[in-house]
């Protein structure tokens, strides 16, 4: 009785310290959404399909099956994902992963709020960014352990730029000429896009099906965090299953994964859901 007596107010005061861990966690992640929600420039812009008509006929295609014309330049995107992560390579299965991201157009950006559960229901919240032309990566053991947190490194900022280049495939009006995208084709189903901002400027390689859809995205060289540094490492994401969301039509499958001197990684996938745009 004395021993259950001693360890209800330890298992109390734990509670209420993860309790307030979390809470803190939230105010985090909401200041970092709150950076995301600038005014744009051109509030009223529209596609016009016809600054494509110049492009190599890979990318014309693409562009003319996921985007209508007239429809809104898309300003901000926000979406949800379920699926699995893989924090090792030698990880057999995958955690659980959901996760809620949201996209500024311009200026380019987004928050990437996650809880990957670990360990036998163990989660990890981890809260990935690029605001300001800055990336950043933080995550926490049951929002309190602090597990990673990297900022202030230009790996880290191109990193998280080649990421906004990738995942625009999900706000496809982002992707166009005049968004600031610089396209080159490269042979019949694969083309490099090109952006800048501010002093950051990163290519991805696009690869295209017979149908148009942009299935797969690649970097020859990735910065890759690895106990704390960043090493570059080929990197390759993979899109299915596309699906119209009013205006845009998107992938709503992907996986992505690194690939390594002696095998390929594959750490994470995602159902994306829920996709909303203004």
């Amino acid at each position: 009785m004395n021993a259950i007596l001693f360890l209800l107010p330890a298992g109390l005061g734990l509670a209420l310290l993860i309790w307030s861990a979390r809470a803190a966690w939230a105010r985090y992640t909401a200041e970092k959404f709150q950076l995301l929600r600038s005014p744009a420039s051109n509030p009223d812009a529209t596609v016009n399909l016809d600054e494509v008509d110049a492009l190599p006929a890979l990318l014309k295609k693409y562009f003319q099956l996921v985007l209508q014309d007239g429809a809104p330049i898309i300003r901000h995107a926000s979406l949800t994902q379920t699926g699995g992560f893989r924090v090792r390579p030698d990880m057999q299965g995958w955690s659980s992963m959901r996760a809620r991201q949201v996209f500024a157009c311009q200026p380019k950006g987004f928050v990437w709020n996650a809880v990957i559960t670990i360990f036998g229901g163990l989660p990890v919240h981890v809260c990935d960014s690029y605001i300001a032309g800055h990336g950043s990566m933080r995550g926490k053991l049951l929002a309190l352990f602090t597990i990673i947190d990297a900022q202030h490194q230009r790996e880290l900022d191109e990193a998280a730029l080649q990421r906004f280049l990738a995942e625009a495939v999900w706000f496809p009006s982002a992707l166009l000429p005049s968004q600031g995208v610089r396209w080159k084709a490269l042979d019949e189903h694969h083309a490099e896009a090109t952006i800048s901002d501010g002093t950051i400027t990163t290519s991805l390689q696009f690869g295209f099906n017979s149908d148009g859809e942009i299935v797969s995205v690649y970097a020859p060289a990735r910065f890759r965090e690895v106990a704390g540094k960043f090493i570059t490492t080929p990197w390759k994401g993979r899109l299915s299953n596309y699906i119209q969301i009013g205006h845009y039509r998107v992938p709503q499958q992907a996986e992505v994964e690194w690939h390594l001197q002696q095998q390929i990684y594959p750490y994470w996938k995602a159902s994306i859901k829920d996709i909303q745009y203004d």
